[in-house]
């Protein structure tokens, strides 16, 4: 069954220029796929799982820090294990239209001049170390902050957000509607069944392909085909298993979907440069 994507509609904040919020909420209640017209930063304080955003999966971790521009399908799914003593995950979130920014650059010449060069992303960032330090501070002083500290401390956040080269790429839009939704559907039946196999047939049969078709597709779309995307999921799933949990290598190594400890580690081997135990102990 294809997955609903949903325009969703940030809360209306009555005589507020751009909606901040600091939620603790339990996993099951955090919005599903979505798409909003508003830029949204947000940082993951408490938590950690898989975001889709556009067209890329990637998993997310405590300390992470994401920009998704507006209309990009994305959604933060929460791993359950991950939800403290009280069942719930923690994210502080800042949304802002593009209209704020266009009318802050006309009356203020303060933010004009560190702004109106830009060229505004239309990829899905992710700050690397020295920016998610800087953004998370930030952040962390405007939830301490009354209405007209934080809208002080937005014109700050701006020059910040857009101005960092020190980023990654989190996920490209899809430009046709119709692959958007085919794509997103991949990528959560992918999320849904990673733990077991999941042949070629059973894959283009769910977003209504013949294999031929749905292999030619994919390779296109994502420049690897499905095996290679399914297995990077897998890896990156077992990565966030070996830095946040207790588990053994040979349970994480089943829990991921592969069938023998030997392969498991000369897999993770080959993509990730280390072994799964060299990993753990870099990353603790």
């Amino acid at each position: 069954m294809e997955e609903m994507i949903t325009p969703y509609e940030l809360p209306e904040i009555k005589d507020h220029s751009f909606f901040f919020i600091d939620q603790r909420i339990a996993t099951h209640i955090e919005a599903k796929l979505h798409k909003h017209d508003a830029w949204e930063l947000y940082h993951v304080i408490h938590g950690h799982g898989n975001r889709i955003a556009g067209d890329t999966l990637q998993p997310f971790s405590a300390g992470d820090v994401v920009l998704i521009p507006p209309s990009m399908h994305h959604y933060w799914q929460y791993a359950p294990t991950s939800a403290d003593n009280d069942g719930c995950i923690h994210y502080l979130m800042v949304a802002f239209s593009h209209s704020l920014i266009t009318r802050c650059i006309e009356v203020f010449p303060e933010l004009r001049n560190r702004l109106t060069s830009l060229t505004f992303p239309v990829n899905a960032l992710k700050y690397g170390l020295e920016s998610s330090r800087v953004i998370r501070k930030m952040l962390s002083q405007m939830n301490d902050m009354d209405d007209l500290g934080r809208l002080s401390a937005m014109f700050r956040l701006l020059p910040v957000i857009f101005n960092s080269s020190d980023h990654i790429l989190a996920g490209k839009p899809m430009q046709i509607e119709r692959d958007v939704r085919r794509m997103q559907q991949i990528c959560a039946y992918v999320m849904a069944h990673y733990v077991h196999t999941i042949t070629l047939n059973e894959i283009a049969s769910e977003v209504g392909m013949n294999r031929s078709a749905f292999c030619s597709y994919f390779k296109r779309c994502k420049k690897m085909t499905f095996s290679q995307f399914v297995t990077q999921y897998r890896l990156n799933t077992a990565c966030e298993l070996l830095k946040h949990s207790q588990k053994q290598v040979s349970e994480i190594c089943f829990a991921v979907g592969f069938n023998d400890v030997p392969h498991f580690n000369r897999v993770f081997k080959e993509l990730q440069g280390m072994t799964p135990k060299e990993y753990r102990k870099r990353n603790i």
